[in-house]
């Protein structure tokens, strides 16, 4: 019924919208390198809270993890960060011409 390019885009939008998980984005986005253990103390949620934010997070290819020790390290998946952003540049911006209808 909806369009590949409609559930994707829906999937995204849903994995996007927790609080949690844009707060761990940020963090490592501002961090500029590999994140392993910071983000409990950083965001202030749980261990497995965090663990299951960074799951969904990784389930969609946003960010990746790297093994080191008995730790995972993330940083984000520059390539699947740039489609995204081009997923959402071009639903914002479908016909914003007539955006001015009522």
């Amino acid at each position: 019924m909806f369009s590949e390019e409609q559930n994707k885009l829906a999937k995204i939008a849903k994995v996007l919208g927790h609080p949690a998980r844009i707060a761990i984005l940020q963090y490592i986005i501002k961090s500029q390198s590999c994140i392993c253990g910071d983000l409990v103390a950083e965001i202030g949620l749980a261990q497995p809270t965090i663990s299951q934010h960074l799951k969904e997070l990784k389930n969609l290819e946003i960010i990746k993890g790297t093994i080191s020790g008995t730790s995972v390290c993330y940083c984000i998946n520059q390539d699947n960060w740039k489609k995204i952003n081009a997923i959402f540049s071009e639903f914002l911006n479908i016909n914003n011409n007539n955006l001015n209808c009522c």
